[in-house]
């Protein structure tokens, strides 16, 4: 079983991801994007917080140094890899199709031909980076299999803020990390006390899924975006 992308479901994806960011955001909302890209996402944050501080992270150099020119003076961009500690490592730039670029190699089933180029980057905590003092009310994971250690580099701030955190996980990319569906659904029902929901349970204020649900999902990729909120 490895993740296949459905390009409609991404389509629904984004169209959930922004209904979702109005409902919960306010004008002065602190928000972080983690593996930005062009900066879709952020353009949001921005534009319904512009009270907020907004952080946002991309390792892949032209994609970072686009960002640093469109969101100057709007928002801070880092040039790391957030994990679940500090360095350097390795990063796998998918020439033609950047989206799924990544720390690690993983199942590139939906690429015909994928054009992989290896460089260093420097990997770090987001705990060590955001200030104890700046309150983080969101924040977007979308790191192609990495966001568990992204998670586990930033379980102070997301303990002590409780933001919604909108991400991205399941077989085909989290696996590649050694990552099962028990490590995520302990990590973030048990150690830091959100529940979690699927993007369109939570958009329209269903029930969050049990272990035995998000498990279902994870295994199956029926759904691979999920929201963790402690409402």
């Amino acid at each position: 079983m490895f993740l296949r992308i459905d390009l409609s479901k991404n389509l629904q994806y984004d169209r959930l991801t922004h209904l979702i960011l109005k409902k919960v955001i306010q004008k002065d909302s602190n928000c972080i994007d983690v593996g930005c890209h062009k900066g879709e996402i952020l353009n949001d944050f921005i534009h319904l917080a512009p009270k907020g501080k907004h952080f946002a992270f991309e390792p892949i150099p032209y994609m970072f140094e686009n960002l640093e020119k469109k969101f100057e003076g709007k928002a801070k961009i880092f040039p790391f890899a957030l994990s679940n500690e500090k360095g350097e490592s390795t990063f796998q730039i998918v020439k033609n199709a950047p989206a799924f670029s990544g720390l690690k190699n993983r199942r590139y089933s939906d690429i015909k031909n994928p054009e992989i180029e290896q460089i260093r980057v420097e990997i770090n905590k987001l705990d060590d980076i955001i200030s104890k003092e700046t309150i983080i009310d969101l924040i977007k994971i979308d790191v192609e299999g990495g966001e568990f250690d992204v998670i586990r580099g930033g379980i102070e701030l997301i303990k002590r803020d409780k933001p919604i955190i909108i991400f991205e996980c399941g077989v085909g990319s989290s696996d590649f990390y050694g990552v099962s569906a028990k490590d995520f659904y302990e990590l973030i029902t048990k150690e830091i006390d959100l529940k979690i929901y699927t993007l369109k349970a939570f958009a329209n204020s269903k029930k969050p899924l049990n272990e035995k649900e998000f498990e279902y999902f994870f295994q199956t990729n029926k759904e691979y975006y999920f929201v963790a909120s402690s409402k």
